[in-house]
């Protein structure tokens, strides 16, 4: 098999990239490890920056995502009993940000790509690279036999634990990496909502999260042990701890109802760099990994293919270089203010190991100062929203 872009990985970063190749003329093959109904099924992230919803309006895959997604203006912040609300479309000119299913964004670009005959092929296991400074190919699985895939250039769009950062030498990757103390324990429940918007809940013992899926399904975290046991967590706690930390003086109450899915995530930092080396580019997770705390995992990924693909354009259709060479240089300045940004709603939310009362009261000064302050606000909303691209 010969494409001009072989991408590895069905995840967001692969398919918006394919689906905006094909936009622009280029081809591309997916490779997928896994099979569809998987990639469709596995629950992840779900808050859309107004970038990436435009993105996906205007490249023609929004239709039922404008239908279905829930616009939100705004974010509580809650401490000390009470709730402070940051108006985000207020203090960012009509900005917001939409709750749409990470899967959900995936089953829409899978259908786009196959409905124009894109080639996708599930099941399909990337074993090797081969040519990554010159004539790129991929070795995988497929059916039980190995094929190949030659390339112009590969995308590696495999995540974390993928095939293709580690192609790029040792001696030539630089790492940055910051492990949290604590995790989220998460649940997904058969309930409406206890609010319009989300709320992140600073308490003496630890953070929580409201957040939702739709007007019926709420997703809910709370922060523990990154070596904690679920099954020391029936649903019973989880509910009373969620109530104890989320708790008002005015007396709101948390909606409670049958728990659909519940696990434990680690919390990292990470980047990598360069994200390029060769023909080989490295986009979302492969690259770069951010706390959850800020909702910037699919959003960053979505940003990597906007430079990628324009740097691809300008190749296939100028024939110039330069933006490609520059891929890495255009990408770590979002990056970096999005790890930035994702460190600093971290550190400011949660509880860490052994904290002290002095501790305790600089977070809640400093979440008294991001609500009180107009200029404080302001920079969270602009950050939250998303960053505009340049």
């Amino acid at each position: 098999m010969r494409t001009q872009v072989g991408i590895i990985g069905a995840g967001p970063a692969g398919l918006v990239l394919s689906h905006l190749l094909h936009l622009q003329g280029i081809e591309s093959v997916v490779l997928e490890s896994h099979r569809r109904d998987y990639v469709e099924q596995r629950i992840r992230a779900g808050v859309l920056e107004q970038g990436t919803v435009d993105l996906l309006v205007e490249s023609g895959v929004g239709d039922r995502l404008k239908r279905e997604g829930l616009v939100h203006s705004g974010i509580e912040l809650r401490f000390g009993g009470k709730g402070h609300r940051i108006d985000l479309a207020e203090l960012t000119g009509g900005k917001s940000i939409t709750i749409y299913a990470q899967h959900e964004v995936i089953k829409d670009l899978i259908d786009a790509r196959l409905a124009a005959n894109g080639q996708i092929l599930f099941d399909a296991e990337a074993v090797n690279l081969s040519g990554i400074d010159g004539n790129p190919v991929i070795r995988f699985s497929h059916k039980g036999k190995l094929s190949e895939l030659a390339c112009d250039f590969i995308a590696g769009c495999d995540g974390f634990h993928g095939i293709c950062r580690p192609a790029i030498l040792s001696r030539a990757l630089r790492v940055h990496e910051r492990v949290y103390p604590f995790a989220w324990l998460g649940i997904l429940a058969q309930v409406p909502p206890a609010s319009d918007e989300l709320i992140y809940t600073y308490h003496e013992r630890g953070f929580a999260l409201l957040s939702m899926r739709s007007p019926e399904v709420s997703r809910l975290y709370l922060q523990c042990s990154p070596d904690e046991d679920i099954a020391n967590w029936p649903d019973d706690r989880i509910w009373n701890e969620l109530r104890l930390r989320m708790a008002t003086l005015d007396g709101w109450e948390l909606k409670e109802g049958p728990v659909l899915q519940k696990g434990i995530t680690p919390m990292r930092s990470f980047v990598a760099e360069p994200m390029q080396h060769g023909k080989l580019f490295l986009l979302g997770d492969a690259a770069h990994i951010v706390p959850p705390t800020g909702a910037k995992g699919l959003n960053l990924a979505v940003s990597d293919v906007r430079v990628f693909t324009r740097a691809l354009v300008d190749f296939y259709k100028n024939g110039k270089k330069e933006e490609l060479q520059r891929y890495t240089e255009t990408c770590s300045r979002r990056v970096w203010k999005v790890q930035r940004f994702s460190w600093w709603m971290t550190s400011m939310l949660h509880r860490f190991q052994n904290e002290d009362s002095f501790a305790h009261n600089i977070h809640l000064a400093e979440l008294d100062y991001v609500t009180g302050s107009r200029a404080a606000a302001t920079a969270l909303a602009e950050n939250y929203v998303g960053l505009p691209y340049t």
